[in-house]
Protein backbone atom coordinates (compact mmCIF):
# COMPACT_ATOMS: atom_id res chain seq x y z
CA UNK A 1 0.00 0.00 0.00
CA UNK A 2 1.41 3.70 -1.19
CA UNK A 3 2.18 6.37 1.24
CA UNK A 4 -0.78 8.18 -0.53
CA UNK A 5 -3.12 5.66 1.10
CA UNK A 6 -2.22 5.43 4.06
CA UNK A 7 -3.62 7.75 6.92
CA UNK A 8 -7.01 8.33 5.72
CA UNK A 9 -9.25 7.22 8.56
CA UNK A 10 -10.01 9.90 10.40
CA UNK A 11 -13.29 9.12 12.70
CA UNK A 12 -14.40 5.94 14.51
CA UNK A 13 -17.30 5.20 16.08
CA UNK A 14 -16.64 4.92 20.04
CA UNK A 15 -17.24 0.74 19.82
CA UNK A 16 -14.63 0.48 16.98
CA UNK A 17 -12.34 2.49 18.93
CA UNK A 18 -12.50 -0.11 22.12
CA UNK A 19 -12.31 -3.17 20.05
CA UNK A 20 -9.39 -1.33 17.82
CA UNK A 21 -7.67 -0.66 20.40
CA UNK A 22 -8.32 -3.87 22.57
CA UNK A 23 -6.89 -5.96 19.34
CA UNK A 24 -3.70 -4.22 19.11
CA UNK A 25 -3.01 -4.08 23.14
CA UNK A 26 -3.37 -8.26 23.39
CA UNK A 27 -1.73 -8.34 20.36
CA UNK A 28 1.43 -6.46 22.13
CA UNK A 29 0.88 -8.38 25.42
CA UNK A 30 -0.33 -11.69 25.26
CA UNK A 31 0.70 -12.28 21.64
CA UNK A 32 0.03 -16.60 22.49
CA UNK A 33 -3.59 -15.28 22.87
CA UNK A 34 -3.75 -13.31 19.55
CA UNK A 35 -5.43 -13.24 17.30
CA UNK A 36 -8.36 -12.97 19.07
CA UNK A 37 -11.80 -15.14 19.23
CA UNK A 38 -14.80 -13.39 19.54
CA UNK A 39 -15.40 -14.44 22.93
CA UNK A 40 -11.93 -13.39 23.91
CA UNK A 41 -12.32 -9.69 22.20
CA UNK A 42 -15.53 -9.20 23.83
CA UNK A 43 -13.91 -9.96 27.13
CA UNK A 44 -10.87 -8.04 26.21
CA UNK A 45 -13.29 -5.03 25.59
CA UNK A 46 -15.49 -5.38 28.83
CA UNK A 47 -12.17 -6.00 31.49
CA UNK A 48 -12.30 -3.74 34.71
CA UNK A 49 -8.72 -2.59 33.96
CA UNK A 50 -6.84 0.11 31.27
CA UNK A 51 -10.22 0.80 30.34
CA UNK A 52 -12.43 4.18 30.73
CA UNK A 53 -15.32 3.92 30.50
CA UNK A 54 -15.78 -0.14 31.64
CA UNK A 55 -18.54 -1.06 29.25
CA UNK A 56 -20.76 -4.49 28.97
CA UNK A 57 -21.02 -4.96 25.54
CA UNK A 58 -22.35 -8.20 24.33
CA UNK A 59 -20.73 -10.51 21.68
CA UNK A 60 -23.51 -9.60 18.97
CA UNK A 61 -21.71 -5.76 19.75
CA UNK A 62 -18.67 -6.82 19.45
CA UNK A 63 -19.23 -8.93 16.06
CA UNK A 64 -20.89 -5.97 14.35
CA UNK A 65 -17.88 -3.61 15.39
CA UNK A 66 -15.48 -6.38 14.29
CA UNK A 67 -17.08 -6.68 10.45
CA UNK A 68 -17.05 -2.82 10.40
CA UNK A 69 -13.42 -2.60 11.05
CA UNK A 70 -13.18 -5.48 8.46
CA UNK A 71 -15.26 -3.34 6.09
CA UNK A 72 -12.37 -0.66 6.65
CA UNK A 73 -9.52 -2.50 6.38
CA UNK A 74 -8.88 -2.20 10.06
CA UNK A 75 -9.36 -5.79 11.02
CA UNK A 76 -8.87 -9.47 9.20
CA UNK A 77 -10.71 -12.40 9.82
CA UNK A 78 -8.22 -15.50 10.02
CA UNK A 79 -8.59 -19.04 10.49
CA UNK A 80 -5.75 -20.85 13.21
CA UNK A 81 -4.19 -24.68 12.74
CA UNK A 82 -6.68 -26.54 14.36
CA UNK A 83 -8.93 -23.51 15.88
CA UNK A 84 -13.07 -24.21 14.70
CA UNK A 85 -13.71 -20.48 15.81
CA UNK A 86 -12.30 -17.57 13.57
CA UNK A 87 -10.42 -15.28 15.14
CA UNK A 88 -9.73 -11.92 14.60
CA UNK A 89 -6.07 -9.16 14.06
CA UNK A 90 -5.52 -5.44 13.16
CA UNK A 91 -4.42 -4.51 10.53
CA UNK A 92 -3.32 -0.95 11.37
CA UNK A 93 0.20 -1.15 10.53
CA UNK A 94 -1.17 -1.43 6.73
CA UNK A 95 -3.54 1.49 7.24
CA UNK A 96 -1.30 4.14 9.00
CA UNK A 97 2.59 4.76 8.88
CA UNK A 98 2.88 4.91 12.83
CA UNK A 99 5.93 3.82 14.73
CA UNK A 100 5.39 1.17 16.90
CA UNK A 101 5.67 3.55 19.85
CA UNK A 102 3.15 5.86 18.31
CA UNK A 103 1.38 2.61 17.61
CA UNK A 104 1.10 1.95 21.72
CA UNK A 105 0.20 5.28 22.52
CA UNK A 106 -3.00 5.32 20.14
CA UNK A 107 -3.89 1.91 21.74
CA UNK A 108 -3.90 3.51 25.32
CA UNK A 109 -5.82 6.73 24.47
CA UNK A 110 -8.29 4.81 22.52
CA UNK A 111 -8.75 2.50 25.72
CA UNK A 112 -8.62 5.31 27.62
CA UNK A 113 -8.85 9.13 26.47
CA UNK A 114 -6.88 11.44 27.74
CA UNK A 115 -4.09 11.73 30.05
CA UNK A 116 -1.02 13.40 31.12
CA UNK A 117 2.34 12.50 29.05
CA UNK A 118 3.49 11.06 32.48
CA UNK A 119 1.16 8.17 32.28
CA UNK A 120 0.86 7.94 29.42
CA UNK A 121 4.60 6.59 29.32
CA UNK A 122 4.04 4.44 31.57
CA UNK A 123 0.62 2.77 30.51
CA UNK A 124 2.41 2.35 27.10
CA UNK A 125 5.77 1.46 28.32
CA UNK A 126 4.03 -2.12 29.39
CA UNK A 127 3.92 -2.88 25.20
CA UNK A 128 6.92 -1.11 23.53
CA UNK A 129 9.74 0.46 25.88
CA UNK A 130 9.94 4.12 26.05
CA UNK A 131 13.73 5.25 27.18
CA UNK A 132 12.69 8.98 28.13
CA UNK A 133 9.63 11.31 28.25
CA UNK A 134 11.75 13.22 25.44
CA UNK A 135 11.46 10.31 23.31
CA UNK A 136 7.25 10.08 24.09
CA UNK A 137 7.07 13.68 23.34
CA UNK A 138 8.83 13.71 20.18
CA UNK A 139 6.35 10.98 18.69
CA UNK A 140 3.35 12.77 20.35
CA UNK A 141 4.51 16.22 18.55
CA UNK A 142 4.70 13.42 15.06
CA UNK A 143 1.57 12.05 15.65
CA UNK A 144 0.27 16.03 16.76
CA UNK A 145 1.72 16.89 12.99
CA UNK A 146 0.22 14.79 11.27
CA UNK A 147 -3.38 15.71 13.62
CA UNK A 148 -3.82 12.06 15.09
CA UNK A 149 -3.07 13.43 18.60
CA UNK A 150 -4.30 16.76 20.67
CA UNK A 151 -3.68 18.21 23.42
CA UNK A 152 -4.72 21.39 25.77
CA UNK A 153 -1.67 23.21 25.55
CA UNK A 154 2.33 22.65 24.65
CA UNK A 155 3.68 19.52 25.74
CA UNK A 156 6.23 21.67 28.01
CA UNK A 157 3.59 22.54 30.22
CA UNK A 158 2.71 20.99 33.42
CA UNK A 159 -0.48 19.39 33.78
CA UNK A 160 -1.08 19.22 29.91
CA UNK A 161 -2.89 16.68 28.29
CA UNK A 162 -3.16 14.79 25.37
CA UNK A 163 -5.71 12.50 23.34
CA UNK A 164 -6.29 10.91 20.28
CA UNK A 165 -8.18 12.53 17.38
CA UNK A 166 -10.65 9.47 16.20
CA UNK A 167 -13.78 11.06 17.60
CA UNK A 168 -17.00 11.68 15.72
CA UNK A 169 -17.88 15.45 15.40
CA UNK A 170 -20.75 14.86 17.79
CA UNK A 171 -18.79 14.00 19.95
CA UNK A 172 -17.53 17.34 20.62
CA UNK A 173 -13.85 16.30 22.12
CA UNK A 174 -11.87 18.76 20.40
CA UNK A 175 -9.65 19.94 23.41
CA UNK A 176 -8.81 23.47 23.56
CA UNK A 177 -5.97 25.11 25.01
CA UNK A 178 -5.76 26.31 28.74
CA UNK A 179 -4.64 29.32 30.36
CA UNK A 180 -0.78 29.24 29.87
CA UNK A 181 0.12 31.50 32.55
CA UNK A 182 2.95 29.63 35.54
CA UNK A 183 0.86 27.29 37.68
CA UNK A 184 -2.78 28.63 36.13
CA UNK A 185 -2.31 31.58 38.69
CA UNK A 186 -3.42 35.01 38.26
CA UNK A 187 -0.60 37.09 38.40
CA UNK A 188 -0.66 40.31 40.62
CA UNK A 189 -0.58 44.02 39.18
CA UNK A 190 0.03 47.09 41.26
CA UNK A 191 -1.05 50.44 39.73
CA UNK A 192 1.91 52.88 39.11
CA UNK A 193 1.65 55.11 41.92
CA UNK A 194 0.32 58.70 39.98
CA UNK A 195 1.62 62.13 42.56
CA UNK A 196 -1.48 63.78 43.77
CA UNK A 197 -1.10 67.73 42.19
CA UNK A 198 0.39 69.86 45.32
CA UNK A 199 -0.38 73.63 46.26
CA UNK A 200 2.06 75.76 48.26
CA UNK A 201 1.85 75.14 52.05
CA UNK A 202 -0.43 72.58 51.72
CA UNK A 203 1.14 68.81 52.28
CA UNK A 204 0.84 66.08 50.09
CA UNK A 205 -1.31 63.40 51.68
CA UNK A 206 -0.69 59.89 51.41
CA UNK A 207 -1.88 57.56 48.87
CA UNK A 208 -3.85 54.71 49.79
CA UNK A 209 -2.32 51.03 48.70
CA UNK A 210 -4.37 49.58 45.67
CA UNK A 211 -5.72 46.45 46.67
CA UNK A 212 -3.86 43.55 45.28
CA UNK A 213 -5.84 41.32 42.61
CA UNK A 214 -6.46 38.35 44.48
CA UNK A 215 -4.47 34.76 43.14
CA UNK A 216 -7.16 31.78 42.35
CA UNK A 217 -6.63 29.30 45.19
CA UNK A 218 -4.90 26.30 43.38
CA UNK A 219 -7.10 23.56 45.51
CA UNK A 220 -10.21 25.01 44.51
CA UNK A 221 -8.72 24.96 41.09
CA UNK A 222 -7.75 21.59 41.03
CA UNK A 223 -11.38 20.51 42.52
CA UNK A 224 -12.99 22.33 39.47
CA UNK A 225 -10.44 20.79 37.24
CA UNK A 226 -11.53 17.30 38.80
CA UNK A 227 -15.47 17.86 38.68
CA UNK A 228 -14.81 19.17 34.75
CA UNK A 229 -13.74 16.02 34.09
CA UNK A 230 -16.21 13.73 35.91
CA UNK A 231 -18.95 15.13 34.01
CA UNK A 232 -16.71 14.61 31.08
CA UNK A 233 -16.48 10.91 31.73
CA UNK A 234 -19.93 10.76 32.87
CA UNK A 235 -21.15 12.28 29.33
CA UNK A 236 -18.78 9.65 27.92
CA UNK A 237 -20.74 6.80 29.80
CA UNK A 238 -23.79 8.22 28.29
CA UNK A 239 -22.77 8.78 24.85
CA UNK A 240 -21.61 4.77 24.72
CA UNK A 241 -24.71 3.68 26.35
CA UNK A 242 -26.84 5.85 23.72
CA UNK A 243 -24.48 4.36 20.83
CA UNK A 244 -25.47 0.39 22.09
CA UNK A 245 -29.09 0.65 21.88
CA UNK A 246 -28.78 2.47 18.22
CA UNK A 247 -26.91 -0.38 17.19
CA UNK A 248 -29.85 -3.02 19.15
CA UNK A 249 -32.44 -1.09 17.45
CA UNK A 250 -30.55 -1.56 13.95
CA UNK A 251 -30.05 -4.73 14.41
CA UNK A 252 -33.46 -5.49 15.46
CA UNK A 253 -34.89 -3.39 12.54
CA UNK A 254 -32.40 -6.01 10.28
CA UNK A 255 -33.80 -9.00 11.79
CA UNK A 256 -37.39 -8.14 10.96
CA UNK A 257 -36.70 -6.59 7.52
CA UNK A 258 -38.08 -3.36 8.64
Amino acid sequence: MSDEEKNQIRQLTRLQRRVLGTLMEKGFTTPDQYPMTLKGATTGCNQKSNRDPVTEYSEAEIADALEQLRTLGLVAEVFTDGGRAPRYRHYIRHKFDFTETQLAVLCELLLRGRQQPGELRTRASRMVRIDSQDHLKADLLSLQSKAFVQSDGNLERRGVEVDHTFYLPKENMTMTAKNSAADDEVAVFAPTPVAIPTRPAIAVLPQTPAAAVPTIDSALLHGLQTQLREITSHMSSLQNALDAMEQRLARIERDLGV
